[in-house]
């Protein structure tokens, strides 16, 4: 099949060149673990950002939406662009710029003007998803699994202490801190891989907008693609609804929580990153479809003891809090289990096109972490924690169909 009406279908691998080490390795998870903590952050904040800014309580979730939408913007018009560009240098200016729009959100004086910058800040981050199929062409197809798991949970330890690190910062020094310590640290990581990425030179002979026309093609001639990134946009729009509204759920009865007490609360998400990389070898074991199917069931499960710890038939505070927890641990474990044996399932698919396939597959399911952001707003304005958990509920509902007319097909 051809992907693109001009390119010549060539594996564009490093492998060979430049060996995937141990310490390569532990620099690509540090880099997108570093790079990520932008997309979270402002799921724990959203009750000081809005108000500070004037947002409304529906509205606050926009906080949260335009980095997450920036991001799926980033993805299909601008991670295409490693099928293209010379990656290391791409990669490069990509988190500089990053690093530019975090300082900038440091010092916006409006809410209009903070989400622009956090849209901009957004499509940067997607420069992770250059970085993740630099890292996958430089090994054998055996190994991809073990590799993106082993990445990638550098990517989910970033999200799952991205939301305590913020906690902490803002209790202490404000969420304008936040931005400053994040633009400092992406500036740091910016100059660390110019000096350590190795090049990969794609060797597609084409254009900008013929790549860009490619991604519908793509999307409509591999229906693997279109199953996995529609399952993972649900579960990310539940994993984006629960930990956008649980912030305002713990401030309440029973828990009461500060800020600290919040942070804390946010560290028992990092247990849930601990199973990325077995994840990855399951994926390589040939226990693809089951490992999907039980992470789906995790999602409901995970939003069936979130709805019950935060429902008045709870003995005592401590109970609630720990179920609520469990539902955190069991969320998160269902969210990685579905994207890395989806991610590691696409990255099969055409060695040519990585760039686009990563950009295709994130961007979408980032589409459905926007909306899942966005929605907790308003759900939580209309009905409070029932109607957010209900939705949870119904997206991991909605990925086990899929799974079922998959079989059925």
């Amino acid at each position: 099949m051809s992907v693109t009406p001009r390119e010549t279908p060539t594996d564009p691998s490093t492998k060979g060149e430049i060996p995937l080490t141990g310490p390569l390795t532990a620099l690509f998870a540090t880099s997108v673990g570093v790079v990520v903590t932008n997309l979270y952050a402002p799921q724990t904040l959203i009750g000081l950002i809005g108000p500070s800014l004037g947002l409304a309580e529906a509205s606050g979730g926009l906080v949260s939406m335009a980095t997450l939408l920036g991001y799926a913007f980033g993805l299909f018009l601008l991670v295409p662009l490693a099928d293209l560009l010379e990656n290391r240098k791409l990669i490069v200016r990509m988190i500089g710029c990053a690093a530019i729009s975090a300082i900038a959100a440091a010092f916006a004086p409006s809410a209009a003007l903070l989400l622009a910058i956090l849209f901009i800040l957004g499509a940067a981050c997607s420069a992770i998803h250059i970085l993740v199929p630099v890292a996958a062409s430089m090994v054998s197809p055996e190994q991809r699994g073990r590799v993106i798991g082993d990445i990638m949970g550098g990517l989910m330890l970033g999200i799952v202490l991205s939301r305590p690190l913020a906690s902490i910062i803002t209790a202490n020094f404000g969420w304008r801190a936040f931005y400053g310590v994040s633009a400092f640290a992406l500036a740091t990581l910016a100059f660390t891989l110019a000096g350590r990425l190795p090049e990969r030179r794609p060797v597609a002979r084409s254009t900008y907008p013929f790549l860009i026309a490619s991604l519908w093609h793509l999307l409509r001639a591999e229906p693997v693609l279109r199953r996995r990134a529609f399952t993972a946009s649900l579960t990310m729009a539940a994993f984006s609804l629960f930990w956008t509204a649980v912030a305002l759920k713990l401030m309440q009865l029973p828990f009461e929580l500060d800020q600290r007490e919040i942070a804390l609360f946010a560290l028992v998400g990092a247990t849930g990153a601990a199973v990325t990389p077995f994840v990855g070898r399951a994926g390589d074991l040939g226990w693809t479809r089951s490992g999907t199917i039980a992470s789906h069931l995790l999602v409901v499960v995970a939003f069936a003891l979130a709805g019950w710890a935060g429902s008045s038939h709870v003995a005592t505070p401590l109970l609630s809090l720990l179920l609520m927890g469990a539902g955190a641990i069991l969320l998160d474990i269902g969210v990685v289990g579905d994207h890395n044996l989806g991610r590691r399932v696409i990255n099969l698919l055409h060695p040519e096109a990585l760039g686009r396939l990563n950009g295709l597959f994130v961007g979408l399911f980032f589409l459905g972490g926007a909306a899942g952001a966005a929605a907790a707003g308003i759900a939580w304005a209309w009905g409070g924690w029932i109607v957010v958990c209900l939705i949870g509920a119904a997206c991991g509902v909605g990925a086990l169909l899929v799974d079922w007319a998959d079989e059925a097909m």
